[in-house]
């Protein structure tokens, strides 16, 4: 672990000097240039970015960061575990979209705007029953009521738990005994937490959903080669994000 740890430093502070810094908000001037369409099931892991109808904004909130975030943490994720991954190519599905369940993990991004379907929200029932799971980020505290009353029209009885580091998501690859060595990126209402939903609301079970609440991680991917935010912060990012990765792959 402590070589996968150099690897990640020397490959974040390389990257500093190859881009200049994008404004926050470019990342939908970017998706309207950068989807290409989804990328083909063939066995490899492709990272899977939940889209929905949004009120309320003129851009797609889904689409913060995107596609440089996952770019990123596809980059580190593949240099560093054996993970065999589309490292530059990502898809975009909704929840009613069949083929999300040849997918095991999805990620979801700003859930304050997020809206389902009925189909949709069938859809995403079925998919974590059937074994996918769900990370949800860019979360701030305002975001929270919205995603509740979402969440509960696929899980009326759900509860969400409070996380400690002892859980094995922390320690999945990366060994993460304490919270407290990221800072969020920017005010996002408080402490960052880490919620989970479980099956039956029985933590000793499978775990079907995170919401990385008060956090921000893919903020850190994305500028994380321009020297915007501190090395340190980017790398313990990036060390979240690949735990709750991995822990979705292998349960």
């Amino acid at each position: 672990m402590k070589i996968a740890r150099l690897v990640l430093t020397v490959l974040l502070v390389a990257g500093m000097a190859m881009t200049s810094f994008a404004q926050r908000g470019g990342n939908f001037r970017r998706y309207t240039q950068s989807y290409s369409g989804n990328v083909p099931y063939d066995g490899k892991f492709a990272f899977i970015r939940m889209s929905y109808a949004y009120i309320g904004r003129s851009q797609p909130p889904w689409a913060h960061d995107y596609p440089v975030g996952e770019q990123h943490l596809l980059k580190i994720l593949t240099a560093l575990s054996n993970v065999d991954a589309h490292v530059d190519q990502t898809s975009i599905m909704s929840w009613d979209d069949p083929e999300l369940f040849k997918f095991p993990v999805a990620y979801m991004a700003e859930p304050g705007f997020w809206y389902m379907s009925d189909a949709e929200v069938e859809g995403l029932r079925t998919y974590l029953q059937k074994g996918g799971f769900l990370i949800v980020d860019d979360f701030p505290r305002n975001a929270w009521g919205n995603f509740e009353v979402q969440m509960a029209r696929a899980f009326p009885h759900g509860q969400w738990i409070e996380l400690t580091p002892d859980h094995p998501i922390f320690h999945s690859f990366f060994e993460i005994n304490s919270f407290d060595t990221m800072p969020p990126a920017y005010d996002l209402g408080g402490r960052p937490m880490f919620l989970a939903l479980f099956e039956d609301n029985d933590p000793t079970k499978r775990m079907l959903a995170i919401a990385n609440y008060q956090n921000d991680l893919s903020e850190y991917w994305e500028f994380s080669e321009t020297g915007y935010y501190i090395t340190q912060y980017a790398n313990e990012a990036y060390k979240y994000g690949i735990n709750q990765f991995i822990y979705g792959l292998t349960h």
